[in-house]
Formats: structure tokens, C-alpha cells, sequence
């Protein structure tokens, strides 16, 4: 598709447009009715292409924005443009895409990842959160783990959904991946109980860290 247009493109996802899906994604605040494999499956066929990818974003349509973050070119954009589409991006999915899929891939995750996580706005604050808990994964080197128990244990209980959810994911990695700190994280989450009673469907693994934590050693040690 060398030169496929904006207009071109919406028509696409217009037909690609399933009520029923929207419906379901509308309970979580997702205002599309796309299916993400036809989504998946339409950004391969049009590959990486970051120009287009800008236009489609601009449109405002969840949707298009979704796709724009599957053919856009993550080390493309500048510090200051993630920080404003980061602020555009109200919907949870493109939220969550935009963080995992540009953020992670930019060289200047870490630099967002200080100023996003100090934001006073919770929902800015929380992407600052998902890449800390992506630090905490894959590079802890010159994180203070202890500080971040600190901070979860003083804010957890009482932050905002999206800001509580991320810290927590932030605590059960922390339990899971570093053995010095699990025993603290585990009393953390016992003693603040956040998510405790959180409707877990079967053959899921909770959220609340205490059993998270202990769910995800068995399966490491089992490997």
C-alpha cells in the first residue's frame, strides 16, 4: 500500500467496525469497536510507515491511534512529542500502546520515565511507573529498589485506579524478580491489601502482589 492516504485508511477501519466489540471495549474505556487482530493484521500490510503514522494520530480516533502506534517508528519521535502524545492519549489502550510498544523503544525512556513518574497528573504519573517496572525486569542497575518500597508503601493505598495499578505492578515485580527485596514486598501488599478482592477470572493469576509474587516464583523455580 505505497501510497495509501489518511481518508483510505479510516474507510478501512469504518468497515473493520464491530458493535459488539465496541461494547465490550467501552466498559473498559475504550472508545473503538476494532478487533486488535484485524488492527494487527492492517499494520502489516502497511508496515512502518512514521509519516502516515503522525496523520492517523492526529485524527483523535482511538482506533487510528491504535494503528499509528503499530506502524509508527519509535526512536523517530523526540523527547517532547512523547511527552505530548502521552498527554493526548486519554484512552487506556492507546495509553498502554504508546508506552510499551514507542516509549519502551525510545532512547529517551529513561528521561521520561523521572519526569513522568514525579507528574502530578496520576495518569502521567502511571506511565512513569510502567517504566520503572520495566526497569525493575530487565535493568535494575542503579535503581533504589528500597526507595521504590518506600514510595509504594507510603502512596499504594490511597492513589488514583491507573496511578495504584501501576505502582502495584511495580511492587509484585520488584517481589518477583529481586529475592532481598520479596519478603518486605510481600508484607507490603499483605498489610495495604490493595486489589485483594479483585475478581480474578480462572486460571489467572491475581493482581493482589502477595499471591502475584508467590504465583510467579513457583513457576520460575519449576523451569
Amino acid at each position: 500500500m505505497p501510497e495509501t492516504t489518511v481518508a483510505e485508511v479510516l474507510a478501512e477501519l469504518a468497515a473493520l467496525e464491530d458493535p459488539k466489540v465496541r461494547a465490550v471495549n467501552e466498559k473498559h474505556g475504550d472508545d473503538h469497536g476494532v478487533n486488535l487482530t484485524e488492527l494487527r493484521a492492517l499494520a502489516k500490510k502497511l508496515k512502518t510507515r512514521q509519516e502516515l503514522a503522525r496523520e492517523l494520530w492526529e485524527t483523535a480516533d482511538t482506533a487510528a491511534r491504535l494503528l499509528a502506534l503499530l506502524i509508527c517508528r519509535p526512536k523517530a519521535f523526540e523527547r517532547a512529542e512523547l511527552d505530548v502524545l502521552l498527554r493526548e492519549a486519554r484512552t487506556p489502550k492507546v495509553h498502554d500502546w504508546l508506552v510499551n510498544y514507542v516509549v519502551k523503544k525510545s532512547p529517551h525512556a529513561e528521561e521520561l520515565r523521572l519526569a513522568w513518574s514525579a507528574d502530578a497528573d496520576p495518569v502521567i504519573a502511571s506511565a512513569g511507573w510502567a517504566l520503572t517496572t520495566d526497569r525493575v525486569a530487565k535493568k535494575p542497575e542503579g535503581l533504589d529498589l528500597a526507595g521504590l518500597l518506600d514510595v509504594i508503601e507510603a502512596e499504594l493505598k490511597d492513589a488514583p485506579d491507573r496511578l495504584q495499578w501501576a505502582m502495584n505492578h511495580c511492587l509484585a515485580q520488584i517481589g518477583i524478580e529481586h529475592a532481598e527485596h520479596r519478603a518486605r514486598a510481600i508484607d507490603i501488599g499483605e498489610r495495604l491489601e490493595v486489589l485483594k478482592d479483585y475478581p480474578t477470572p480462572p486460571n489467572c493469576t491475581s493482581p493482589f502482589a502477595p499471591v502475584w509474587i508467590t504465583e510467579m516464583v513457583r513457576r520460575q523455580r519449576e523451569k
